[in-house]
C-alpha cells in the first residue's frame, strides 16, 4: 500500500523578473513527498533546485521573484495562499530547511544558545529555561557539547557549524526537511559524519526529506526516490535502484558518464557533457537538453513526451533502452 503523500507539487512556475529579462528558474515542476520518504533533486547549478525549495518554503525573494503558476500542497492545503502568519507557524513546525551555507547561515553577533532559543520561543508556549534545556538537548543529540551553548559561531568550525544549523532545523519537530546541499562546504571526512547524522535522525523523527545536491553517491546513500532536474524541470523520476541501473534520458546517463567508477579495472575515459547548461532567461524550445545532447533530432525542437510510468519515468523523444 503506497504511503500518503504529505507533500504534493503540481506545475510550479518560477520567474525572476530581472533588468536583462525574465528568469524562468522552475518550468512546471510537479513532484510527491510521502511520509517518512526521502527524494533527492538531483541537477547542474542553475537548475532550479534551491529556487523549488524556496517556493516550497514560501521564501522566493519578491521582487523580483514570482511563482506564477502552480499549487504546492502540504498536508491538504495548497500554501501558496497562505498569509504570512500561517508561513512563519508552517515553518519549522511543519517545514523546515538546512540552509546551503552554514558559514552565513548563523547570526555572528548572537551565541548559538541565543539562536536556537529563540526557534522554540517563536514556536513553543514554554519558558525561556526550558526553551534553554531542549536546545542543549538536541546539541547533544547532533554531537555538538552542550557546554558550547554559550559560545559564539566563529568559536565553531565548519563541520560543528553545519551541526548547529541541523539542530536548528530540527527543534520543532518538522514533518519534512528540506536539506539544500547540506555538506557542500565540508571536507570528505566531515560530510560523511554529517550524512550519516541526517540519515539516523529522520528515521530517529520519522520526517520527510528532500535533498538538494550536486552529489548523485549522496543521494544514493541516504535517498529512496531520486529526481533529476534541467534547466527549471523535471527531466527524469524514479527509485534510486531504478534510475541509476537503468537511467532513461540522456541527461541522466551524461551525469553518470561524468563520474569516474573506482570499481572498474578498465582505464576507461569519462565522456564529459558538451556545453554547458543555458541561461534561465534564454531556454531553449522544445527539449531544453537538445543542444548538448548526441542523440538529437530535429523533433527535439518539439516538446517531449513523457514516456515509463509513474514508477520511473522521464520526458525524451528517445528515451534510452
Amino acid at each position: 500500500m503506497d504511503k500518503e503523500n504529505i507533500l504534493e507539487v503540481h506545475d510550479l512556475h518560477v520567474h525572476y523578473k530581472t533588468d536583462t529579462g525574465i528568469a524562468k528558474a522552475v518550468n512546471g515542476v510537479s513532484l510527491t513527498l510521502a511520509k517518512g520518504e526521502s527524494l533527492g533533486l538531483v541537477g547542474e547549478t542553475g537548475a532550479g533546485k534551491t529556487t523549488t525549495a524556496l517556493a516550497i518554503m514560501q521564501l522566493v525573494p519578491d521582487p523580483p521573484g514570482v511563482i506564477e503558476n502552480g499549487e504546492i500542497i502540504f498536508k491538504g492545503k495548497n500554501i501558496i495562499y497562505n498569509t504570512e502568519r500561517e508561513n512563519q507557524e508552517m515553518r519549522g513546525d511543519g517545514i523546515s530547511m538546512i540552509s546551503q551555507d552554514p558559514m552565513t547561515a548563523l547570526n555572528p553577533v548572537m551565541t548559538v544558545g541565543e539562536q536556537l532559543t529563540e526557534v522554540i520561543l517563536h514556536h513553543k508556549k514554554v519558558s525561556k529555561k526550558e526553551a534553554e534545556r531542549m536546545a542543549k538537548e538536541l546539541m547533544e543529540t547532533v554531537g555538538v557539547k552542550a557546554d558550547r551553548f554559550r559560545d559564539f559561531p566563529h568559536q565553531f568550525s565548519g563541520g560543528m557549524k553545519q551541526r548547529v544549523i541541523i539542530a536548528m532545523a530540527l527543534l520543532c519537530r518538522p514533518e519534512i526537511l528540506i536539506a539544500d546541499e547540506p555538506t557542500t562546504a565540508l571536507d570528505v571526512t566531515i560530510q560523511a559524519q554529517v550524512l550519516d547524522l541526517i540519515r539516523s535522525l529522520i528515521k530517529q523523527y520519522d520526517m520527510s526529506m528532500l535533498l538538494i545536491t550536486h552529489d548523485l553517491g549522496v543521494v544514493g546513500e541516504v535517498c529512496d526516490r531520486v529526481a533529476i532536474m534541467y534547466a527549471g524541470e523535471i527531466v527524469e523520476e524514479g527509485s534510486v535502484l531504478d534510475v541509476y541501473t537503468a537511467p532513461k534520458h540522456p541527461y541522466t546517463q551524461g551525469l553518470f558518464d561524468s563520474l569516474p567508477d573506482i570499481n572498474s579495472d578498465e582505464n576507461k575515459k569519462l565522456i564529459p557533457i558538451p556545453g554547458v547548461a543555458p541561461n534561465a532567461t534564454d531556454i531553449p524550445s522544445g527539449c531544453a537538453f537538445n543542444p548538448r545532447c548526441r542523440y538529437k533530432q530535429p523533433i527535439c525542437e518539439q516538446p517531449p513526451p513523457i514516456s515509463g510510468d509513474g514508477n520511473h519515468w522521464c520526458r525524451c523523444h528517445f528515451p534510452l533502452k
